[in-house]
């Protein structure tokens, strides 16, 4: 779906709610209060117009101009660049004319993403060895921009905390250890390289731009693991945003859909040795619990996903270069299908039971707990 015909299909939608809210709510309403004899007002209808107003304003304001800096000469530092969105974001930034600091997992060890950007980038495209998860890395990591920013620059720009990375699996599946290693990249990872940028942003009144998830706002059964750290992300960059504020630093969120296919997180191959591990790692109680055949179908339910979800990355690329280069970049950012926004939209806003009947209790798989009885 193009940017144009996204627009169209938000306005209807909001159009939609706007009949619905502004007009059959209130007078529904106002039925109600006199039937049940209270005396009916006006205003509770003209109050749902101009709320209806406001949503119709947040959903087109994405596509409102909100003015952009010039990119030349502005250092970016990006996790995560081996692959997936911060491999195209490097490239993408650097044919802007910025100077791109890449910080990938597998320059070391000659990894096919490492080769290609220094083949194909410019000469102001740099590949960092980084490891989040390694505080001595991230030092070395930042010493190396630090020494290598272009000269008349105060400080740096940006830097995009994109690395990450995803597991699977029921809460009593999942080890200790897991939720830690996941941790270690999504959250203390971005904590890690943030803390250690901040005096050169704070110096260029730049920006931080950090990759979050659509599932750090709704969560979803057997992906506690990846949501704990993504919900981390979104405190730890509300809390910043606050801090910042007083540096003219600002700070952003993005909060994709489902780019699983696009980005390869999930193999699989991978699924399936995760899958196994879990198992093999299991309690006896626990496989006598749950069973290998509901295992087994939540294993299967996920190797799906690999190939579920969007290909093309660019919606999440322009997300991060509006964050970096707008004058007036957003708080958080949803690039994310139509049906992602609108579940996102429902769980956010509307009673928790609605959300969870609509999107998770109606298609859950059960196991049978007879023998429990």
């Amino acid at each position: 779906m193009g940017k144009f015909e996204e627009m169209i299909f938000y306005c209807g939608i909001s159009l939609l709610m706007t009949a619905t809210f502004g007009l059959m709510l209130p007078f529904l309403i106002l039925q109600i209060s006199t039937a049940t004899g209270f005396t009916g007002d006006h205003t509770i209808g003209v109050s749902w117009v101009y709320l209806s107003c406001v949503f119709i304003f947040c959903m087109v304001l994405q596509w409102i101009p909100r003015g952009r800096l010039n990119p030349k000469g502005k250092a970016v530092f990006i996790t995560g660049c081996d692959t997936g969105f911060g491999f195209l974001l490097a490239k993408q930034l650097d044919a802007l004319g910025m100077y791109v600091f890449a910080g990938c997992y597998l320059k070391d060890k000659g990894g096919d993403g490492v080769k290609h950007l220094e083949k194909t980038g410019s000469d102001r495209l740099k590949v960092v060895q980084l490891d989040v998860s390694d505080e001595e890395s991230v030092k070395k990591a930042v010493k190396f921009i630090e020494d290598n920013l272009p000269s008349g620059q105060k400080g740096l720009w940006g830097v995009v905390n994109n690395a990450g990375t995803s597991a699977f699996g029921d809460i009593e599946w999942s080890s200790i250890e897991l939720y830690k290693r996941v941790a270690e990249v999504n959250l203390w990872g971005v904590i890690r390289v943030t803390k250690a940028c901040l005096p050169m942003i704070r110096r260029a009144k730049g920006r931080v731009v950090n990759m979050a998830s659509g599932l750090s706002r709704i969560t979803a059964a057997s992906r506690s693991v990846y949501c704990v750290s993504k919900y981390g992300v979104q405190c730890f960059s509300d809390c910043l945003r606050y801090e910042m504020r007083q540096w003219g630093v600002k700070v952003s969120i993005i909060e994709p859909g489902n780019y699983i296919a696009g980005t390869n997180i999930f193999t699989k191959q991978s699924v399936a040795a995760l899958g196994n591990r879990m198992w093999g790692e299991m309690s006896e109680t626990t496989k006598a619990d749950y069973g290998r055949e509901y295992f087994d179908r939540k294993v299967n339910e996920m190797v799906g996903y690999c190939n579920a979800g969007v290909k093309d990355l660019t919606p999440v690329t322009d997300a991060y270069e509006d964050a970096l280069l707008s004058k007036h970049p957003f708080i958080r950012y949803n690039p994310m299908t139509p049906y992602w926004r609108i579940r996102l939209f429902i769980m956010s806003i509307l009673p928790t039971p609605i959300g969870d009947y609509m999107y998770i209790y109606k298609d859950s798989q059960t196991i049978n707990s007879s023998k429990f009885n």
